[in-house]
């Protein structure tokens, strides 16, 4: 194709090409820029960080991906350690800052390797090799079988996870809170559990009061007021219809001519149009409801009808919100007026009714018999402190969810990274393989760090206790992220969730693999005035 010749790159003047060691090591250092901003905001002793968005507006908070969504960064290899503190948050939902420090402390220890000469392949052959026997290790001897139905245990674990943030002072709520809701929207059909807190367990913040008046409501609460103000706003065991479509008369979908040659062809058309939407509140009367949902609109005529009737009609929902209502009270949404039957309407709810809480009106549908959706109502002095609530609950809820779908744990405290940290260096792999062992004692040694404990003794004490560890159970001995003292996290009760842990490891360990697997960065960059550069091959990477 080439004539027998090797093709040659042709990079343009303002095309920048780096390789090599360089760009490894330059690599390494950006991981563990990212690493030490974050650093400080592990532990129950975590500072806040303040951070400013392009608008002007605050974030104050300690949640590692919340901080790194708002940072903006230039070098690649930061954005995609950025990337898996979001990855980290939507798969189970807590130790975004874990793997962010835990993957820069990675980096950082195949550093020395790299100024060894020896070749990345060879680094990741034992940075693969530690992360299986980590995840096996976990997997067996270092965690412990849960009982989902053990409350007192369930509320330990989620009570651990909560003590690292801001609600922390108000764990036992948190907690209560988490568990409550989780309970609420576990479905269990068939074997198959489902447990699906995005879509039916909303959170309602609204600010005023204080945060503990936050709780989850048996039912759900929506930010809507009845259509007509004479409607009831009061109803006891209230039968509910829940439409999908508007009532009032339908309009053309585009343009449309009418032609009218008398005045009473004028007439007829108006009438037309009242006996249709009368037509449609006949439909709603004969099923009998005391309340009518719908996610489009409701015109005079209709609310007169429905008035008449004696039913409250709410209208403009979201689709998500009937969903809830749906699951909560146990209608059925319906899509045509003309196919309403007796089995669509919704028996389940004890109470409708219509609060007004600071400015606004709120819809409450509560006292549910066997509610499948709830609404979590947060309360607190202000929005940033409601965000920051928010953030932490949303962490809580995730690690009640993983508990209830993979009930297995590890000891917290940093005491499942010493243990599997020992069971690395007892294999006596010399290089990267023992790298890996000593990257791991990072998660510790920031704990240690983060509420002023002198370090060094606390982790070689640590260190100690797990060396001269003998017998079948878990090593426990952590870190007290309160006081920097090292206790037994059996009686401290600190554990967390096998599937966080498990995430955390096999996120950072990829990472830091992924990282040094590049030896080339390309930025290409446009020229002002407009011209391409000369090699499209030279765009691979775009420079923001």
């Amino acid at each position: 194709m080439f004539g027998g010749q090797q093709p040659i790159l042709v990079l343009s003047q303002n095309t920048k090409r780096e390789s090599g060691r360089k760009v490894q090591l330059e690599n390494i250092q950006a991981g563990k820029a990212i690493a030490d901003v974050i650093r400080t905001c592990l532990g129950p002793q975590a500072m806040l960080k303040m951070l400013m968005d392009p608008m002007g507006g605050i974030v104050m908070t300690n949640d590692g991906n919340a901080i790194l969504r708002e940072i903006t960064v230039q070098h690649p290899a930061a954005k995609s350690m950025i990337e898996i503190a979001r990855t980290q948050d939507e798969e189970v939902g807590d130790g975004t800052t874990s793997v962010i420090v835990l993957a820069g402390e990675m980096l950082a220890a195949a550093e020395p390797f790299l100024q060894q000469q020896i070749h990345p392949t060879v680094i990741i052959r034992a940075y693969r090799e530690a992360l299986e026997d980590i995840v096996s290790h976990l997997q067996s001897d270092l965690s412990v079988q849960l009982d989902v139905k053990d409350k007192v245990k369930m509320a330990e674990v989620v009570k651990a996870c909560v003590g690292t943030k801001f609600i922390g002072k108000w764990s036992d709520l948190a907690v209560k809170i988490a568990l409550d809701a989780v309970e609420t929207v576990t479905l269990n059909e068939n074997g198959r559990l489902e447990v699906d807190i995005k879509r039916y367990a909303k959170v309602e913040k609204i600010p005023g009061g204080a945060i503990e008046e936050s709780c989850v409501l048996k039912g759900v609460m929506i930010n809507k007021d009845v259509t007509h103000p004479k409607m009831r706003r009061l109803i006891e065991n209230p039968r509910i219809v829940l439409l999908d479509c508007s009532l009032e008369y339908k309009k053309g979908e585009s343009q449309t001519n009418v032609e009218i040659i008398g005045e009473q062809d004028f007439t007829r058309m108006l009438q037309i149009e009242e006996e249709f939407v009368q037509r449609i509140c006949a439909d709603i009367i004969a099923v009998k409801p005391d309340l009518v949902f719908t996610e489009k609109g409701v015109s005079d005529l209709a609310q007169h009808y429905l008035l008449k009737a004696g039913i409250t009609a709410i209208r403009r929902l979201r689709k998500t919100d009937n969903l809830r209502i749906a699951r909560a009270c146990g209608a059925t949404i319906v899509n045509r007026t003309e196919e309403l039957t007796e089995k669509d309407v919704g028996t389940g709810a004890g109470l409708f009714e219509v609060k007004k809480i600071g400015d606004e009106y709120f819809t409450f549908v509560t006292q549910c018999k066997e509610p499948k959706a709830c609404t979590i109502l947060l309360r607190g002095a202000s929005k940033d402190i409601l965000n920051e609530t928010e953030r932490n609950l949303q962490d809580a809820l995730h690690v009640a969810r993983n508990l209830v779908l993979e009930p297995r744990l590890v000891a917290g405290g940093g005491a499942v990274e010493m243990a599997a940290s020992q069971l690395l260096t007892r294999k006596q792999v010399k290089g990267p393989y023992t790298a890996v062992a000593h990257a791991l004692e990072i998660i510790p040694r920031t704990l240690a760090q983060n509420c002023g404990a002198n370090t060094i003794r606390a982790l070689t004490a640590l260190r100690a206790k797990h060396a001269s560890h003998t017998g079948d159970s878990v090593c426990a001995w952590g870190i007290d992220g309160e006081s920097g003292e090292i206790v037994d996290m059996n009686v401290k009760n600190i554990w967390e969730p096998l599937a966080v842990k498990l995430q955390t490891y096999k996120t950072a360990v990829e990472t830091a693999i992924l990282l040094l697997r590049i030896d080339d960065i390309v930025s290409g960059s446009k020229k002002r005035g407009g011209n391409e550069p000369t090699n499209p091959a030279a765009m691979a990477q775009g420079q923001e």
